[in-house]
């Protein structure tokens, strides 16, 4: 696990529970998990944009737990990085625990995937496929919460529905009983994509529900967040595309400024992203303030260097 230096990543916040942010009454802003995106730089940019709570990419724990070459290429942090949560795709409780167990000093905890529709995660029992199997969430939930001890430490599961929202609840009551510290829920089945999202059955949800709910799916802008969160009851929202598109969403920026974007520059530099995904940040932030000759121009160039004489002759600051 790289970072500035090991000894001083532990969390400085840690006071900025989750849990008692939940409860505040307020609307909590969340950054969703996003495979590839939602690394260290990315949640820096978002926190400075009114971001409550920022989740890392999924992780596949096996690999995590026997790989100390994956441990370093999937988990950055730094001291600044809080209020944390780390999510795991697994299928065992016992890897699972001790991944949380390797984290749980620079994280305030971990989530479980139980929502990933993609193929490859459910052929390796990952993601959604996990809301069929409510026995295997309650012994990795209790498995995690046996091993490791550290107080305010946070166990969640983020699901999709079922077609039958009956067994979707069965199964947040088993977990609510389980321990798990929240639920986030998008609002889809594992087989719909791109189909409006049931913020009603999300609603269902937090009506039979004592632990905080999280609202996921389709959100793009902050009144869109002030609505989803009014509409379900929820305690806060969690927004994927959207932040990627515009990371200033939650401070209430229908587009993303252009502070933003040399905030982004600044911030890949300085701790040192990769430039695939410096590039591929910059092209979603700018695709709706750019035109189609621009984007053409913008989506070609092939160098750090090039990207900010770009960016300094368009829109030089």
């Amino acid at each position: 696990m790289k970072s500035d230096c090991m000894q001083t990543t532990i969390c400085q916040e840690k006071k900025k529970d989750p849990i008692e942010m939940f409860h505040s009454g307020q609307l909590v802003k969340v950054c969703a998990p996003m495979v590839r995106y939602s690394k260290l730089a990315f949640r820096t940019l978002v926190r400075k944009y009114s971001c409550d709570l920022c989740y890392t990419p999924m992780i596949v724990a096996a690999d995590f737990v026997k790989s100390i070459k994956a441990r370093d290429s999937e988990f950055t942090t730094n001291q600044g990085d809080c209020p944390l949560i780390v999510q795991f795709a697994a299928n065992d409780a016992r890897l699972l625990s001790d991944a949380a167990r390797i984290v749980c000093p620079y994280a305030n905890g971990i989530d479980i995937n139980c929502g990933c529709p993609q193929r490859w995660a459910m052929a390796e029992g990952y993601g959604a496929c996990l809301i069929n199997k409510p026995e295997l969430v309650r012994d990795m939930v209790k498995q995690v919460r046996n091993q490791v001890e550290t107080p305010g430490f946070s166990v969640s599961i983020k699901i999709r529905i079922h077609d039958d929202l009956k067994r979707t609840v069965d199964l947040c009551r088993k977990a609510e009983a389980t321990g798990v510290s929240w639920i986030t829920v998008h609002g889809r089945t594992a087989e719909e994509r791109h189909q409006p999202v049931h913020y009603d059955s999300i609603k269902i949800i937090k009506e039979n529900m004592s632990i905080p709910v999280i609202a996921n799916g389709d959100i793009r802008s902050l009144k869109e967040a002030e609505n989803v969160w009014q509409i379900t009851g929820t305690d806060g929202v969690m927004v994927a595309r959207g932040l990627l598109a515009n990371p200033a969403m939650f401070a209430g920026y229908e587009e993303t400024p252009l502070k933003c974007i040399w905030d982004w520059v600044d911030i890949a530099l300085e701790l040192g992203t990769p430039y695939m995904c410096f590039h591929q940040h910059l092209m979603y932030m700018m695709e709706k303030i750019t035109s189609r000759q621009e984007k053409r121009v913008f989506n070609a160039l092939s160098s750090t260097s090039a990207i900010i004489d770009y960016l300094t002759d368009h829109y030089g600051i």
